[in-house]
């Protein structure tokens, strides 16, 4: 994602690339990495930032990484982008306090790209209609945490949209967590499988008809436009913003 994002910013006519940090590729010029047409240099630490005089910072790492990073930022007066999912909801509101204090802003989205956010719309807007709900999220077997934030956004938002949903008639469990796991009530399912990028798919179900939204990234480059939407907006919305809904106006 890292190296992605790099050339999605390069190429971007109106942004200019100045800074990568990343300690497992300290060292290396990004040309070697596929970002060709620039003669940065990968750092190790988020000092470079601020001799690069970044403006936005783009976070995708892992949680650990991300919280130290962030602080940085909200200390800096350096706006942030993040995709970094496993964050607490503890540690968000305390990032919300961070960067409420006027210095910077931030955007934190489970998924940056547009079609998952509609998906998790269309989903929060059929819930009321439906009896019962289940997600399954599919990610590549390199993902970390489970389930994925987009899944865990997702679960949450259609239990919040009802609070009428049948009861689970499983009474006998042949395999521990074969009904996967609960968010504010509603069954998870995450698959990790090598080949794939990241899926989702959203059932719902009542009496004779079932309703089902899926979305599919085959490709890293689809979470790019988010991103990029993300980096123009960060600096005029202020504080701590969660999702791209409120960048996308829905």
């Amino acid at each position: 994602m890292g190296s992605t994002v790099c050339r999605a910013v390069h190429d971007a006519p109106d942004m200019e690339l100045v800074a990568a940090v990343d300690p497992h590729h300290a060292g290396i010029d990004l040309h070697q990495l596929g970002v060709h047409g620039t003669q940065i240099q990968v750092a190790a630490k988020p000092s470079a930032l601020a001799d690069a005089d970044v403006e936005v910072a783009v976070d995708f790492t892992v949680a650990d990484a991300a919280r130290d990073n962030l602080r940085w930022c909200a200390a800096e007066g350096v706006h942030a982008v993040v995709g970094t999912t496993g964050l607490a909801e503890e540690e968000v509101l305390d990032l919300a306090e961070m960067f409420g204090r006027g210095r910077a802003n931030a955007v934190i989205a489970p998924n940056f790209a547009i079609g998952a956010v509609l998906m998790i719309r269309f989903a929060e807007l059929a819930a009321p209609y439906f009896e019962s709900a289940e997600v399954i999220e599919l990610h590549h077997d390199q993902k970390a945490d489970a389930p994925s934030g987009t899944a865990m956004t997702t679960a949450q938002r259609i239990a919040a949209a009802s609070k009428e949903w049948a009861e689970d008639p499983t009474r006998t469990v042949a395999a521990e967590g074969a009904r996967g796991g609960l968010v504010d009530g509603i069954p998870v399912h995450s698959v990790r499988l090598r080949g794939i990028v990241a899926h989702q798919e959203v059932l719902l179900g009542t009496t004779g008809q079932s309703l089902s939204i899926r979305h599919d990234s085959y490709d890293r480059a689809s979470f790019m436009p988010g991103v990029l939407l993300a980096v123009r907006k960060v600096r005029e919305t202020p504080g701590l913003t969660v999702g791209l809904d409120q960048l996308l106006g829905l």
